[in-house]
Formats: C-alpha cells, sequence, structure tokens
C-alpha cells in the first residue's frame, strides 16, 4: 500500500509500525540473529532485565544476555500476549506479557514462564526503536522469591 493509498490515521500507522517492531523481535529471537536485534534497539538502550545486574546500559549489553540465551537453548520460541501501546509523538510505551521458551541442547523442551514486560520506543529518522525495556516477574512478599509459574488470564480486548 502506498502512502498514498494508507486511509490509517497517523496514530494507527504508529501503532501499526510499533507492533510490527516488536513482530521482528520474534523473528529475531527466533532465527537467533544477533545482527537483526541490533537493527531493532537504540545504541544506548537501557534494559531493566530478569537477570543481575539491576541495570544492562548499552547495546553490547542488551545483546549479551541475549547470547548468553542462545547459548541456553538449542531452538527459541518467544511469544508476546496482550501487547498494548501508547503513542505521543516521538515516543511511545507498550507493555504486554511474554515467553521465552524452547528446545534445551539436550533436546529437552521447556516451556518456561510468563513474564510482564514494559518497551520505551522512540522514533528515530523515521523508525521506530527500543530504547527501554523492563521485564519481571510478580514477588511473593512472604517468602521474597519470584512467583514464575503463572499464566495470563485470556486475552481481553483493548
Amino acid at each position: 500500500m502506498t502512502a498514498a493509498n494508507d486511509f490509517r490515521t497517523p496514530a494507527e500507522r504508529d501503532e501499526a509500525e510499533l507492533r510490527g517492531q516488536i513482530g521482528k523481535v520474534v523473528e529475531a529471537l527466533g532465527a537467533k540473529d544477533l545482527e537483526a536485534l541490533r537493527r531493532l534497539y537504540t545504541a544506548d538502550v537501557l534494559s531493566f532485565d530478569i537477570e543481575p545486574p539491576l541495570q544492562h546500559a548499552g547495546i553490547a549489553a542488551k545483546l549479551g544476555n541475549w547470547a548468553r540465551a542462545f547459548r541456553f537453548f538449542e531452538t527459541v520460541i518467544y511469544e508476546i500476549r496482550d501487547l498494548r501501546f501508547t503513542v505521543g509523538g516521538e515516543v511511545a510505551f507498550g507493555h504486554a506479557f511474554a515467553r521465552l521458551r524452547g528446545t534445551l541442547p539436550s533436546g529437552a523442551a521447556t516451556d518456561g514462564g510468563w513474564v510482564r514486560v514494559t518497551y520505551g520506543m522512540r522514533k528515530i529518522d523515521g523508525r521506530w526503536l527500543i530504547a527501554h525495556d523492563h521485564v519481571s516477574v510478580p514477588l511473593d512478599i512472604s517468602s521474597g522469591l519470584g512467583v514464575v509459574d503463572l499464566q495470563p488470564l485470556p486475552a481481553q480486548a483493548p
């Protein structure tokens, strides 16, 4: 569809582009393609991931996290559920549930666990890039342990 034939509002186009970028993340993870992932993040991405330390600053640190995951899994399946975005000009934020699962080098399958993910996006030179992501699990306050066996509720309409 050419721009002249695109009857979507600017907000609808941004939403579609943002969803497309997250779709590219899913594809790149499935292909274990670090270079494809590099093109989806800002150089100064700040990531609050589930593994220590508290923050991972810069694209090298973010790609290092994914490289470690790729060594852990023989095959990678990344799922996103209930993705929603709010867009304001050149910035957007989104949130979803995500699950990283796959096959281990031993051949055993693992279902992984659902986590909560938040994306901070910036539009740079006409492209939406991930400038911040935050992955978390709920905390059982009484034990101090993360709760990793929860399932998202059935999908809700936005």
